[in-house]
């Protein structure tokens, strides 16, 4: 399992339009296989938001990115982006 983190810092003013966009474009994840997706929105900082997808591997991801989904994806949620996201992967710590 891996989960994506990516840090999203939206154009101020456009947060609204940024989650209407994500809600429309959620489908495309979830259609590639995505496990799990969550997008949550700073309070003190309300232009950023963090985005939490649980792949099966970096490799599914991966794949998603060199998808035609993925240009549907960027292509609804990228215009609001103040700045290119911050994208990590992550794996639990086993304890």
């Amino acid at each position: 399992m891996a989960l994506e983190i990516a840090l999203i810092d939206v154009v101020a003013g456009q947060e609204e339009a940024f989650e209407a966009a994500y809600r429309e474009a959620r489908q495309q994840l979830q259609g590639a296989g995505a496990r799990s997706i969550r997008m949550t929105r700073g309070i003190e900082t309300p232009t950023r938001f963090v985005l939490l997808v649980e792949w099966d591997s970096v490799e599914a991801h991966e794949a998603f990115r060199a998808s035609d989904a993925f240009g549907i994806w960027r292509g609804l949620i990228g215009p609001h982006f103040a700045n290119p996201p911050h994208v990590e992967h992550f794996s639990d710590v086993q304890g």
